[in-house]
């Protein structure tokens, strides 16, 4: 008994040793740590100056823009958001993102649903039709689209800009959905089939729920993408009372004249909510990146 617990005293010390022992460091390995702390530093050092300078008093701004900060100060913030009218901005900003989102959403895994169970040459066709529109750049539609809207009623209205969106974002919604629909077994369609669903309820309630990681990952990325545009709200949306958020900000730069103090906190506040969403979203982008990464 006794040889018994000091063979197995013995194996769990040479275990604690074997996990103390750290991997040894290649050249390799410490040139991809250069790398990334490189790039760690070229993603933050931005932000940071951001948040730094938004801090900072005017008249300290003045005598040394990047200099270290002598005082802090919360008043740049509190002007910033009178005067970019930040209350109005960003419930035109939820609006038009809410928005585009569903219509993306569930336009988009429609329209993907037949494209990945149909295997005849026409629907791999209209797969490629779709993924094509991805390649026309917003710039050359702004004019007829806007002699579209305007003829349709649409100009200068939430609708307008949520439709606008909604048709340049439906090409990558088609592409994320219809790769994953190609995955998922049609086995599952069959045996809801058998219990008596009918196409539509298999959809909503078999399949749509399978397609959260996806959503996720595309509702992210469509956020990044609408939120932080300022092309189509500055073009379609004139009346002030429905300017986003992005937009406001940019009416604080003048024609000649640049005041950080107030630019870099609206800018701050612009992005503070896709902090908020991007905190609460990060693990289901990462997993819905990985299903799609992995053929099975």
């Amino acid at each position: 008994m006794a040889t018994t617990i000091q063979t197995t005293q013995t194996a769990s010390r040479e275990e604690r040793r074997a996990g103390r022992r750290r991997p040894r460091r290649g050249p390799a390995t410490l040139i991809g740590d250069v790398i990334l702390g490189i790039a760690v530093l070229l993603i933050f050092a931005p932000f940071a100056y951001t948040v730094v300078t938004s801090l900072r008093p005017a008249s300290d701004l003045v005598k040394d823009p990047l200099g270290w900060p002598t005082n802090l100060t919360i008043t740049n913030i509190t002007d910033a958001y009178s005067k970019m009218n930040y209350a109005q901005g960003l419930f035109s900003s939820t609006i038009v993102l809410a928005g585009a989102l569903i219509f993306t959403i569930v336009l988009g895994s429609l329209a993907a649903y037949p494209l990945a169970r149909i295997s005849r040459s026409w629907a791999t066709w209209v797969y490629r039709l779709f993924i094509a529109g991805s390649t026309v750049p917003i710039f050359v539609l702004l004019a007829p689209l806007y002699l579209l809207l305007r003829d349709a009623g649409l100009l200068n209205s939430y609708a307008g800009v949520i439709l606008t969106y909604t048709a340049m974002n439906l090409p990558v919604a088609i592409f994320f959905y219809t790769s994953f629909f190609r995955q998922i077994p049609i086995e599952l369609e069959e045996a809801a089939a058998i219990d008596g669903s009918g196409p539509i309820r298999t959809f909503f309630v078999v399949l749509f729920p399978l397609l959260r990681p996806v959503t996720a990952t595309l509702a992210t990325f469509l956020t990044l993408s609408v939120w932080n545009d300022l092309l189509v709200p500055l073009v379609f949306l004139q009346d002030p009372s429905l300017k986003t958020v992005m937009v406001n900000a940019y009416s604080l730069v003048g024609s000649y004249t640049l005041d950080p103090s107030l630019l870099f906190p609206a800018a701050l506040l612009g992005v503070a909510p896709l902090l908020i969403v991007f905190a609460f979203l990060q693990r289901h982008v990462v997993s819905g990146l990985t299903m799609g990464a992995v053929k099975s």
